[in-house]
């Protein structure tokens, strides 16, 4: 399959020359901004019951440019890379700085980092494998077990390729690939249906998710969890000892918890962590980073959206806050140094701190011990959706795998728990860390502010005392 050109705007689409100049106009007096130009190429095929229901692909390409003045930022985007588009951006974007009076800030340092291929994944395997790939996922489960009814599988790639031009005339380039298979079956007996799920990917090639020994662990490991559903009782609810699980469990504490550490949120005074810097906000023992630095993961980044290098940031040390997750202005507004979070959907959107792989660090209980010590709970291995209230970090998640336990005791699995808190409490209220951190599979999507981008989540497993148990009258 032919393999398109990299993307270089500056030779093909625009003089850099006068790009620069046009960046440096819309900067004259502002704090910082930058211009910031993409190309993107997706492509999702998605094999429902049979048959492909989707097949698509889109490609897309345009610019940012933004000028920051203090807390003000303005912002302009377009789908044309033209000079006379950005000259009309130009004049959006002068809003936003007035009369001025600010310094642009010294640019990120450089970096020559590399995390990831650069290589297009859409193109890497041909279009007839893919769809025999999904094909092929269909046949294979419905042979598992004869209570499979439906079986739904997507696999997507996209290739991600930006160029961020500072006012001082740097340019920074990053090529991001990303893929994701997913499986999802519904199963059915004497009348009752219940489903389970798998995915995962990174930023990684197609190759290893279309690997028949890969997509048949998903589809088993989907199968085992949809069998555990199809037996599981009405949960029970109250405030009880809640066991969760390592690996994707880790989605709590990225909603729970992450989006309270964002700067933009302690800036701003919204989050319920603001102001607790050096103050001890989780139990002893709890270590939370935010690392974009993982090779191949799907939350990691080379460098952000404003062209700062990601970094492997320690948010909680040993239950202290020790630190927030900051872009490049609310760095500057805070008086503290830019983090690498800073991250946009696409060049339709300004850039705001954001997590990439959230995570906390194992402590040194071992599993099984954990989940003997609850004497009357649940032990929740998977997880589904989740709300999550910045202001106060109350949360309200779904189990899509969770048991009862009594005595320490794992017994039957249950139906429609939900776990209710809020995030400081149940910081508080960690009773025992596990020696066994796991990383999400990739699979991790985070939406703010109507933006979406990908990230990983991880942690042990974890022993929280007292959460609220949603369920079916005990």
């Amino acid at each position: 399959m032919t393999q398109t050109a990299p993307f270089r705007p500056f030779e093909t689409l625009i003089d850099g020359t006068r790009a620069l100049g046009l960046l440096r106009e819309a900067v004259a007096g502002a704090d910082d901004g930058e211009l910031f130009l993409e190309r993107k190429r997706a492509e999702v095929l998605a094999f429902d019951d049979g048959r492909i229901r989707t097949a698509s692909y889109n490609a897309s390409e345009g610019f940012g440019l933004r000028a920051v003045c203090g807390e003000t930022a303005g912002y302009a985007h377009s789908t044309e890379i033209s000079e006379a588009a950005l000259r009309r951006a130009v004049e959006t974007a002068r809003l936003a700085v007035g009369d001025g009076g600010g310094t642009v800030a010294d640019a990120p340092l450089p970096t020559n980092r590399r995390l990831y291929s650069d290589d297009d994944p859409i193109s890497g395997v041909e279009f007839p494998v893919k769809v025999e790939t999904l094909q092929e996922i269909d046949a294979f489960a419905r042979t598992r077990d004869p209570r499979v009814v439906q079986v739904s599988a997507t696999l997507s790639a996209s290739l991600q390729e930006v160029v961020i031009l500072r006012p001082e005339g740097g340019a920074v380039t990053d090529t991001r690939p990303l893929t994701r298979l997913s499986i999802n079956l519904i199963v059915e007996e004497n009348g009752r249906r219940e489903s389970g799920s798998a995915g995962g990917g990174g930023r990684l090639a197609l190759d290893g998710l279309i690997d028949p020994a890969h997509w048949k662990a998903m589809v088993d490991e989907a199968l085992r969890i949809a069998l555990v559903n199809l037996q599981a009782e009405p949960a029970p609810a109250g405030v009880m000892d809640v066991a969760l699980g390592a690996g994707w469990p880790g989605i709590l504490l990225h909603e729970a918890i992450g989006h309270g550490l964002e700067g933009d949120f302690n800036r701003k005074k919204s989050s319920a962590f603001a102001g607790l810097m050096g103050q001890q906000i989780a139990s002893k023992g709890v270590t939370v980073l935010d690392d974009g630095t993982i090779p191949d993961r799907r939350g990691s980044i080379t460098v952000d959206d404003e062209g700062t290098p990601s970094g492997k940031n320690t948010l909680i040390e040993d239950g202290v806050l020790v630190g927030y997750m900051q872009d490049r202005q609310n760095a500057r507004l805070m008086g503290v140094e830019p983090t690498g979070n800073g991250r946009r959907e696409s060049h339709a959107h300004a850039p705001m701190p954001r997590m990439t792989n959230t995570y906390m660090l194992s402590g040194d209980a071992k599993p099984e011990d954990i989940v003997a010590e609850v004497k009357d709970g649940i032990y929740a291995v998977g997880f589904g959706g989740g709300q999550v209230d910045i202001t106060n970090g109350k949360f309200v998640f779904s189990c899509t795998e969770a048991y009862r336990v009594k005595n320490g005791k794992v017994g039957a699995p249950i139906k429609g728990a939900t776990l209710i808190g809020d995030g400081a409490t149940a910081l508080q209220k960690i009773r025992a860390v596990g020696n066994d951190m796991a990383l999400d599979p990739g699979i991790g999507m985070c939406g703010k502010a109507g933006q979406w981008v990908p990230v990983g989540v991880g942690q042990p497993t974890l022993l929280i005392g007292g959460l609220t148990v949603g369920g079916a009258a005990a």
